[in-house]
């Protein structure tokens, strides 16, 4: 009796349409933010005729370079799965003990007086210290990284007001000011290095290996180690990274606002939070692209020009910023099905 071969059973390639599924809502949500804006663009037309000038939008741009470079460095430690609070209070502290460094006693300073350029370097140097000082207590000591960020934002802060004495740090050298006040086809330096860093670090995440090994690490910190991925160096490295970010970013606020103040930074961890999660970077780690963080930002200086140009008082942005972090947690929530914790 001759044996019968039964056809091949097909099983339905559920996975891989699940998976492709996935990926197509991630576009969506990266690039959902562009459309936005050029919806915020024709309102903004409709509110003030002076919203699409060339001086309005450089405006925009300037404003907006500072937060930049805090939403890129909070986006890399977020990819990782990791928080910083921290950063807000580096925006002041960092500048401020650069300031000092080159301040006569006169103007408030600690009477070191030294060159511009070592007072510049001091001011990356605290905040890379800052992030070494946060990735060693929590990559090392294995603290909960939301915890010992939180403290050291208090800490930064308590410091900040304490060397400055409370009061506003100004006169110093042209180089602390050059980043906003250097233009370069019309639009501030600041912008120009804000873009290039989104630029590099871009190319960093989807290319290089360090940026395979962030996303892998955010994803999935046991199963990274056992790829081979040094998890607790490279996360330290990205403290670092992120503090000295967040001083060249308060460099860039230092130059806009002319001066240096005990609060400088302050509650300016909100806004980096909604730049980064409305522009697709995931609470939960290992997801988010830097053209997602970018157009974060680009969103909310947006909004807070227009709604500065609509008159609106300005208690209001703080709401509705918050209003557009929750929009944006559910937005996730439904573009990739999972549950947050």
């Amino acid at each position: 009796m001759a044996d019968t071969q039964a056809p091949p059973v097909k099983l339905p390639r559920v996975p891989e349409a699940r998976s492709a599924r996935t990926v197509l809502l991630r576009r969506a949500r990266e690039l959902a933010l562009v459309p936005a804006l050029l919806v915020l663009m024709v309102l903004g037309t409709i509110v003030n005729d002076s919203f699409l000038t060339e001086r309005n939008l450089i405006s925009i741009l300037g404003a907006s370079a500072a937060l930049a470079m805090v939403v890129l460095a909070e986006s890399l430690v977020l990819i990782t799965g990791k928080f910083d609070l921290s950063l807000e209070s580096v925006v002041g502290i960092a500048p401020a003990v650069g300031a000092l460094l080159v301040l006569p006693a006169a103007q408030s300073g600690w009477g070191t007086e030294l060159p511009a350029a070592l007072a510049l370097f001091a001011v990356l140097l605290v905040g890379a210290a800052v992030g070494a000082f946060n990735g060693v207590l929590v990559v090392k000591f294995k603290l909960n990284a939301f915890i010992v960020t939180l403290a050291m934002l208090i800490v930064l802060r308590g410091l900040l007001v304490g060397a400055t004495k409370g009061k506003t740090l100004f006169g110093m050298p042209d180089s602390f000011y050059s980043l906003a006040t250097t233009t370069f086809l019309s639009v501030p330096m600041s912008v120009w290095v804000a873009a290039v860093a989104f630029a590099v670090a871009g190319l960093v995440l989807k290319y290089h290996r360090v940026g395979r090994a962030l996303y892998a690490i955010g994803g999935n910190a046991d199963a990274a180690r056992a790829a081979g991925i040094r998890v607790e160096r490279v996360m330290l490295g990205v403290f670092v990274v992120a503090g000295t970010l967040a001083a060249v970013g308060g460099i860039m606020q230092t130059g806009y606002v002319g001066a240096i103040s005990a609060n400088q930074g302050n509650n300016m961890i909100f806004t980096v939070f909604a730049a980064a999660v409305i522009g697709g970077i995931s609470l939960d780690g290992g997801k988010g692209t830097m053209f997602g963080a970018l157009t974060g930002v680009l969103l909310l200086g947006v909004v807070q020009n227009l709604l500065t140009l609509a008159q609106v008082p300005s208690f209001w942005i703080q709401a509705i910023y918050g209003g557009i972090i929750l929009l944006a947690l559910i937005i996730a929530r439904v573009t990739t099905g999972r549950a947050q914790d």
